[in-house]
């Protein structure tokens, strides 16, 4: 790793310690993320669940609450931290680990679903390199579960990153996961009420795809 490439790293971990550190309560909010909610019907207790940024673990801790067996990843040591204590507010068992996704060692055909909730803080380059490697890290037959936004999101302003090529639409979700059988793919405008960070009608799309066996 390169001295660039780590001081890249310090700058982007620092700058998620600073806002979840910030945040009154939980950032995004305590409530799992209704698209998931509503999808979570598709996996089965006892299955492995890899969460990815999930943050101070409001989704991790959700599908833990159902059975499933989660590893919930994030950069921020102070967000893991609050996930951890709200796992054990909750009285509910899952793992964490703090992971940069642009240089993590990703498991091989190790989860059942792969959890990715508006994790847009990833460019185009690094974008596609994490997409890549979720699409390894599933078992045939596993599900991949994201909810992004798409470019209309900026002129909204009620929540993620201030760059529409960080934004995501259907023709780049299709071509991306070309290998995987997609389920669903939906754009719509809905009101996200996702604590101070996510709140107010929002650019939204929804992926729902499967794994071939």
């Amino acid at each position: 790793m390169s001295q660039k490439d780590r001081q890249v790293e310090d700058q982007a971990r620092d700058a998620w310690n600073q806002r979840y550190a910030a945040a009154e309560g939980f950032l995004f909010g305590r409530a799992p993320n209704a698209f998931l909610a509503a999808e979570a019907h598709r996996l089965a207790p006892g299955q492995r669940v890899l969460c990815l940024a999930d943050g101070e673990g409001r989704n991790g801790v959700f599908l833990a609450q159902r059975g499933l067996d989660v590893l919930s990843v994030d950069i921020s040591p102070v967000a893991l931290a609050k996930a951890q204590r709200y796992a054990a507010e909750q009285g509910t068992a899952l793992r964490f680990e703090e992971a940069n996704l642009a240089r993590w060692q990703w498991p091989v055909e190790k989860f059942d679903a792969v959890v990715a909730i508006f994790i847009q803080f990833a460019g185009p380059s690094l974008r596609q390199r994490i997409f890549t490697r979720i699409v390894e890290a599933m078992v045939p037959g596993g599900f991949l579960l994201m909810q992004g936004y798409r470019p209309e999101q900026i002129a909204y302003g009620t929540g993620g990153p201030p760059d529409a090529a960080n934004m995501y639409t259907e023709a780049l979700l299709r071509e991306s996961f070309a290998d995987l059988d997609i389920l669903s793919l939906r754009s719509h405008d809905s009101t996200l009420a996702e604590g101070k960070a996510h709140h107010g009608l929002s650019a939204l799309i929804d992926l729902v795809a499967r794994k071939p066996k």
